[in-house]
């Protein structure tokens, strides 16, 4: 397949996955989707490259290169209500997925939803005589999000024709986060020592775009006549409290009649920002069967130039909005004018961890507890882990895991033959599961230690 070809595949992945919020143009000619995403069940899977991305003092058995975009693939989706089926439906069936009953049932009063993916466009990693030395070029993108259920129900009652006369909706707290970037890394890990091993990333961030909507307040007073002729139309009164910050080089507006903005694109592909961030670990050998690990990976920030950048308000601003669809997340809904050029500072979702693990039968086989806090744009999401791994051969590693995660509990699975890594840290056990994630990876071995 060529190079084009899949930079085409991955578009329209990611317009299909970011229809989720009605933004299905945003991120055109990019990749996308929160949590940091990172095969959990790889930790202690002493022969896989997977895991230093979780901490920089895991490094694997062997060298290895990863393969350009199959190298290392990640794709992760979670929600505090909605399960999995319930966001193929939204990304299926554009406004419908609402239009029954049971979906509004499973709402919370603030529903959040996260997507993160990111992919190798290259990296490889190798042994030196005193260190493992890495060198890593991945693009990666995060959406959070968080949509009230009284926008929901504005949507139901819009799709199922329940307006009569008059309705009247108060929506507050309705945020969306985009951030995507490309990340420029070089690793460096050595023992120190007989027992610690310490490793560390610095990372060069190249932003591509970032938006950040805020809407503080959404009154609308729906109009719906009874009798639909002379092609008269539902209308709202819409009163609106909301801000809205666009960074990124080839962002494309399009504005009403009224000067507010209508759409938000990407043209041309460009670097709107530049950022910094730096990983850190540790592995520490209590006895020569037991272990005990510590990292915080994506701690840094991207900051965005004032030429790339504009703010955009609404305060107390009453409009008419004609013949409404079936959108959660609608510009033309927000009113929102008057962009100012602003530089901004925006951070990335930090992952920490620390866990432990005993080996038996000479290491070949280990059980572990593992820890693992991520901090979304809006949400901390925490999770424990049991992790048993069975590691004959570098070449061969299996891991299996149960895990507690935001009060659900769920199963993975990993398996690493060869050059070929796969895994799910959150298996899709039913249309009601709320947190599922998957991972491919391709690599060709090199020497080992």
């Amino acid at each position: 397949m060529k190079a084009a070809e899949i930079r085409e595949s991955v578009i329209y992945v990611m317009k299909k996955l970011l229809a989720v919020f009605g933004f299905a143009v945003l991120m055109a000619c990019i990749p996308v989707s929160g949590y940091a995403q990172y095969l959990r069940n790889s930790y202690f899977m002493e022969g896989s490259s997977a895991r230093m991305s979780l901490n920089p003092a895991l490094v694997p058995s062997r060298g290895y290169i990863n393969l350009p975009v199959v190298g290392a693939f990640g794709l992760e989706v979670g929600s505090n209500s909605l399960g999995a089926q319930d966001v193929m439906d939204i990304i299926d069936d554009g406004g419908s997925f609402c239009s029954n009953d049971k979906f509004m049932g499973m709402l919370k009063d603030e529903n959040t939803l996260g997507l993160d993916f990111n992919t190798d466009v290259f990296s490889v990693g190798y042994h030196t005589p005193k260190a493992f030395v890495s060198f890593g070029v991945a693009v990666k993108a995060q959406v959070d999000a968080i949509v009230p259920k009284s926008m929901f129900q504005y949507v139901y009652d819009l799709e199922n024709d329940l307006f009569t006369g008059f309705r009247e909706y108060n929506i507050r707290n309705e945020r969306l986060n985009v951030n995507t970037y490309t990340e420029l890394s070089f690793g460096y890990a050595r023992q120190v020592g007989e027992r610690l091993t310490i490793g560390g990333k610095a990372k060069m961030l190249l932003g591509y775009a970032n938006i950040d909507l805020n809407v503080k307040k959404l009154d609308i007073e729906a109009y719906v006549l009874e009798n639909k002729v002379d092609n008269v139309y539902p209308y709202s009164i819409i009163e609106t409290d909301a801000q809205m910050a666009l960074s990124g080089k080839g962002i494309e507006l399009e504005y009403d009649a009224n000067g507010c903005v209508d759409d938000v694109k990407m043209g041309e592909f460009g670097i709107g920002g530049y950022g910094a961030a730096v990983d850190f670990g540790l592995e520490f050998k209590v006895t020569d069967h037991m272990s005990l690990y510590a990292s915080v990976v994506d701690l840094g920030f991207i900051s965005w130039s004032k030429s790339a950048s504009e703010v955009f308000t609404s305060t107390n601003a009453v409009h008419k909005y004609e013949n409404p669809e079936a959108d959660i997340l609608d510009f033309e809904t927000f009113a929102l004018k008057g962009g100012v050029k602003k530089a901004r500072k925006t951070s990335l979702a930090a992952t920490v961890t620390a866990g432990g693990e005993y080996g038996f039968f000479n290491d070949r086989l280990s059980l572990g507890l593992l820890s693992v806090t991520s901090f979304g744009e809006y949400e901390k999401y925490s999770e424990l882990m049991a992790i048993a791994t069975f590691r004959p051969k570098s070449l061969f590693n299996v891991s299996a895991s149960y895990s507690v995660l935001q009060g659900t509990d769920t199963f993975g699975l990993a398996l690493k033959l060869g050059p070929l890594m796969v895994g799910t840290d959150y298996m899709f056990l039913s249309d009601n599961t709320k947190h599922v994630n998957a991972y491919f990876g391709l690599s060709i071995p090199l020497a080992r230690k």
